[in-house]
């Protein structure tokens, strides 16, 4: 492969996996019994077992939403050790709550093409069984002089609150959510799959939680999750006056992303790495955003996509496949209409609605499961992005090397 010039200078994907998604149950869940230091390790083993020279690695990067608990203390580290790797290979995190593994893969990404690294590691991780969501206690949940300075409230308010504002209907985001059990029902398997295993046992090898019953009528009679929270609401209106308040809520259980166990992880390298991998890069990434608004909307994404898609010389019309996560069903449904997508390319093998949102990992997810599909389509273009609270979101756009 001949990478003209002007383009040595970019960050290149080498390899890019994941494990499935497990779900979170109360009586804990397939992956609920391993740490999630070994989540992650076990993607670096099998990144050693798929050829890479780990002495070769400068760092290593894990993106984690929730850092508290057994996700404290340097996890990237931790698991570099767990998994036998030189002791001189170093390891760090990232966090930039669900935006967190798509933050690690673009700060890999800088520092490959900024020269500071020739190859690092980056991905994420996040047991929520082991670490629930808010386990840290945040200032911005726990402090209501901050919450109030922030407009901060749980996300699912915000997705209700954006979607009234978007004019997204209730029978919209049910009929979406039936859509994505489906797809991801039919979803072939991808290369970047990889089983977890306890000892010598596989524990999982695809992900858990898409419905075959899944259909309009059941989602219909699912009650809203968000309209009675009073204080939020209440918050909203003193931060966007002008804001409309759904008359009963719109998200409900099927239309929330499920909760879930997992861990991903990418090999991202310079020009020069190819030598020294002894393999060439499967795609690069071409362009990168975040982006902010007012919180408590979510309506960051189209800004991020937009602003990752400029970066990147393209418009949304030369996009083969966009994986956008499936933070509610309003997300998916936005960024298809603010950047007048094609439905067919937009998470074409399901999401979080079906097989769950693992916070952290998800941006590596997205990376390798956008890859796969890639392949599959002979495409050239990918858009990942992620919306968080507080207003966040992050985009990255990848272009596929044939």
């Amino acid at each position: 492969m001949n990478i003209p010039a002007h383009t040595r200078s970019q960050a290149y994907i080498y390899d890019a996996i994941r494990l499935p998604r497990a779900r979170v149950r109360k009586n804990g869940g397939t992956l609920a019994d391993l740490p999630p230091y070994e989540l992650f390790g076990q993607l670096l083993n099998a990144l050693e077992t798929r050829s890479l020279p780990v002495e070769l690695v400068d760092d290593v990067i894990v993106g984690i939403s929730t850092v508290a608990g057994e996700q404290g203390g340097d996890l990237a580290r931790a698991a570099v050790q767990w998994a036998g790797w030189p002791d001189t290979i170093p390891g760090g995190v990232v966090s930039r709550l669900c935006c967190s593994g798509l933050d690690a893969i673009e700060s890999a990404a800088a520092r490959v093409a900024s020269g500071m690294a020739d190859i690092v590691v980056a991905g994420g991780v996040e047991s929520m069984s082991r670490v629930p969501m808010l386990a840290d206690r945040p200032a911005i949940a726990t402090d209501p002089d901050l919450g109030e300075r922030t407009g901060f409230v749980t996300i699912g308010v915000s997705a209700d609150l954006t979607a009234a504002v978007s004019g997204i209907t209730r029978t919209e985001l049910d009929a979406y959510a039936v859509r994505s059990h489906q797809r991801a029902l039919a979803a072939p398997r991808g290369n970047s799959l990889i089983p977890v295993r306890k000892g010598e046992a596989v524990l999982l090898d695809a992900d858990e939680g898409a419905r075959p019953d899944a259909n309009i009528k059941a989602f219909e009679q699912l009650p809203v999750l968000f309209g009675d929270d009073a204080a939020a609401w209440e918050r909203v209106a003193r931060r966007l006056p002008d804001a409309p308040r759904p008359a009963a809520g719109l998200h409900t259980l099927a239309t929330a992303p499920q909760l879930a166990d997992g861990a991903s992880a990418a090999v991202i390298g310079n020009h020069a790495a190819a030598a020294r991998l002894g393999c060439q890069p499967i795609a690069m990434i071409a362009g990168t955003a975040q982006a902010a608004v007012r919180s408590p909307l979510l309506t960051a994404p189209t800004l991020a996509a937009k602003a990752a898609l400029h970066r990147a010389g393209i418009t949304a019309a030369d996009l083969d496949v966009i994986e956008v996560n499936e933070s509610f069903a309003l997300t998916p449904l936005l960024l298809t209409r603010d950047l007048g997508l094609d439905p067919a390319r937009v998470n074409p093998n399901g999401g979080a609605l079906a097989v769950g949102h693992p916070l952290g990992a998800t941006g590596g997810n997205l990376l390798a499961i956008a890859l796969d599909e890639l392949t599959r389509r002979d495409g050239e273009h990918a858009l990942l992005t992620i919306p968080a609270a507080l207003g966040l979101a992050s985009a990255v756009v990848i272009r596929r090397l044939r």
